[in-house]
């Protein structure tokens, strides 16, 4: 069965998002074509393990006039781009990915994932959205959380959980460009 991954970008002191929305403590560069580094392995080996991607309709909007044109991602924005994609929003009626196939709106998240795990396929990802991550949380059909833990802190902001979560350590390891990857099973 297909399990749901979520994936944020979080500082030390557990921000998700800064007082503005914003994400300037993600200051990873893109990948160099012949960079051979275990964090550039480590990004490539979760995106080939996933074949769809769920967002929230905040990051959809952050996120679509960039990626489907990020020639400066290389072969990682190629695959990001090439994944199956669905959008959650009781508002948007269609939600294009530039030349790309656009991703599909949906108005019940967790009913789409319930029905993406029962179906063959690789792996899902949600990408972000933390509102969204929380609904599914709530639902129960989230598996994992990878955290991308960036070395500054910023003290305000939205942190990544509201309520209590019980989790099991799956992995942690620590890159040589300061990021650190935490992953937890949810425990259920």
């Amino acid at each position: 069965m297909r399990k749901l991954i979520v994936q944020q970008w979080v500082t030390v002191d557990n921000i998700a998002a800064e007082e503005d929305g914003g994400l300037s403590f993600v200051t990873v560069a893109p990948f160099t074509e012949d960079e051979q580094s275990a964090y550039k392995t480590n990004v490539m080996e979760f995106i080939d393990s996933v074949d769809t991607m769920i967002l929230g309709a905040n990051t959809y909007a952050m996120s679509k006039d960039y990626w489907p044109h990020a020639k400066d991602q290389g072969v990682y924005g190629e695959k990001l781009n090439g994944l199956t994609k669905f959008v959650a929003s009781s508002k948007l009626d269609d939600a294009p990915w530039g030349d790309f196939p656009a991703a599909t709106v949906t108005s019940d998240a967790v009913a789409t994932v319930r029905e993406l795990k029962g179906q063959s396929g690789k792996d899902i990802w949600l990408w972000g959205s933390l509102q969204l991550m929380r609904s599914l949380l709530d639902a129960g059909v989230v598996d994992e959380v990878q955290m991308r833990v960036c070395p500054t802190s910023r003290g305000k902001g939205t942190r990544v959980f509201e309520d209590r979560q019980d989790m099991e350590l799956l992995e942690a390891t620590g890159f040589v460009n300061g990021l650190v990857l935490l992953r937890y099973a949810i425990k259920k």
